[in-house]
């Protein structure tokens, strides 16, 4: 198909500047580019390719034509994403319960192995109530989801249909100021935002890749989903719902989630992208891979050892000392109570502004080295005693969250939180070292803390006006 634009008789200055007023005037330099590029290689393509599988390939054609439809392309996405939760949530739920189980059971002969050689109380209490319990919370709580999670992404990858994500979110990008591959970096905060901070040099605009490493953080990463899962389940999901139901209602809920951060990510990049780092967005060729039968095992496998395995290594690393840190701050009394109830004590007036408490704050600050901490430095600090609770279902959870004055308004303001407030700590390790540069690794933890205050504290006040709680 000819260009509408293509220089044509003796004038070709005339012929240019017109050409050049008519792209200027619709916006479509880039899409003429495009245009002009794809034409010339179809004919290339159409010339040189001979296939032996013709149907193969026209059914590849009609399957793109419905994943990246305008019309289906996101439904699509959303359904997968929504299977996704659903999996991981119904999966994990026993694996979690067993793991506990089992954790506690060795907590007994842990207990009276110290009992025997008359160990001292507050060693019992560093190694056992501390250590132990943090570090085999983080194994229960952690494993079952990851060992599901990261699986069923990777598989989704080795079929091809990321890159189908990304070319539908490619116009979301664009229209924000941000990049296509932004949606791929995006995906791999699914998993790890410290990883997905790495994963940004494939964009090569400076700017864009500014936009994507600013924004990854909210995506919840598999630090988070523990939080959010359980969350959502005790408080987002009405009492009557049960098994396949229930189920399901949380993924709706965790898919609300993820669409809440989404927006935030596109809403972040369109803001910067005016402001702090103006410019065009560039042009974006996404080849599109064919699709390919995955390798169930292999992927498994892979996916097991260099994901969930090396998360959960560095969530253990990080777990014991704050399990410790943790026990001691609540154990070591001042005044007549603990250093971990004066700290709560003192942000609870303003955590109360954000519909939360002053040991949910706690548990965040306390949390930075690594977001899979946070629920059970909660759990710690809800404990008179500075121990973790020995949970033996998450109905014992919930009772224990209801004592200390949760309402749905608490769980909802704690998710949300939890999705936009600051990166870990490894993340902003990592942002400091591919982007060279202090201002930007602060800023990457400020401007989410500040838009999670701010999200926090509007709900919390409508709640109230409203006379919702």
């Amino acid at each position: 198909m000819e260009s509408p634009h293509v220089i044509k008789g003796p004038d070709a200055l005339g012929s240019l500047l017109s050409a050049a007023r008519n792209l200027a005037d619709k916006g479509a330099i880039r899409d003429e580019i495009v245009t002009g590029i794809y034409g010339v290689s179809a004919g290339i393509c159409r010339e040189a390719v001979s296939y032996q599988d013709k149907k193969k390939l026209g059914s590849t054609y009609k399957l793109d034509r419905i994943v990246t439809s305008k019309v289906w392309g996101f439904p699509i996405m959303l359904a997968g994403l929504g299977l996704v939760f659903w999996i991981t949530i119904a999966g994990a739920n026993y694996p979690s319960g067993w793991l506990a189980s089992f954790f506690s059971w060795i907590e007994g002969y842990l207990t009276a192995g110290f009992e025997a050689v008359n160990a001292p109380s507050w060693l019992h209490g560093v190694l056992v109530l501390g250590l132990y319990r943090g570090t085999s919370w983080v194994i229960s709580v952690m494993l079952p989801p990851m060992m599901i999670f990261f699986p069923v992404f990777a598989l989704l990858e080795n079929f091809g249909y990321l890159p189908r994500v990304a070319f539908n979110m490619d116009r979301l990008f664009k229209k924000s100021g941000g990049h296509g591959k932004q949606a791929l970096t995006m995906s791999m905060g699914f998993g790890c935002n410290a990883a997905a901070i790495l994963s940004t040099r494939i964009i090569e605009s400076p700017r864009e890749r500014m936009l994507a490493i600013l924004t990854n953080n909210f995506v919840p990463c598999n630090g988070r989903w523990p939080t959010l899962i359980l969350l959502s389940s005790l408080f987002m999901v009405g009492a009557s719902a049960t098994g396949a139901l229930r189920t399901f209602s949380t993924a709706l809920v965790l898919m609300g989630i993820v669409l809440v951060g989404i927006t935030v990510t596109l809403t972040v990049s369109w803001v910067m992208s005016k402001t702090m780092l103006r410019g065009v967005p560039t042009h974006y060729t996404l080849e599109l891979p064919p699709y390919r039968r995955p390798q169930i095992w292999k992927t498994i496998v892979r996916s097991s050892k260099e994901k969930s395995l090396n998360v959960l290594t560095r969530a253990i690393i990080v777990a014991a000392p704050a399990g410790i840190l943790t026990w001691i701050l609540g154990n070591v009394v001042v005044g007549g109570d603990s250093v971990l109830n004066h700290m709560a004590a003192f942000f609870d007036p303003f955590a109360q502004l954000l519909g939360l408490d002053g040991f949910i704050i706690m548990a965040f600050i306390l949390g930075l080295p690594a977001n899979e901490i946070v629920l059970p430095i909660l759990l710690m600090g809800y404990m008179s005693s500075g121990a973790m609770v020995d949970v033996q279902g998450i109905g014992s959870i919930k009772e224990l969250f209801l004592s200390h004055g949760w309402t749905w308004l608490t769980a909802l303001n704690m998710m949300l939180f939890s999705l936009l407030h600051y990166p870990c700590g490894t993340t902003l390790v990592n942002i400091y070292k591919e982007t060279k540069s202090l201002k930007w690794a602060v800023l990457s933890a400020v401007i989410p803390l500040g838009i999670a205050i701010a999200v926090t504290f509007a709900i919390a006040q409508l709640a109230r006006l409203f006379g919702w709680v």
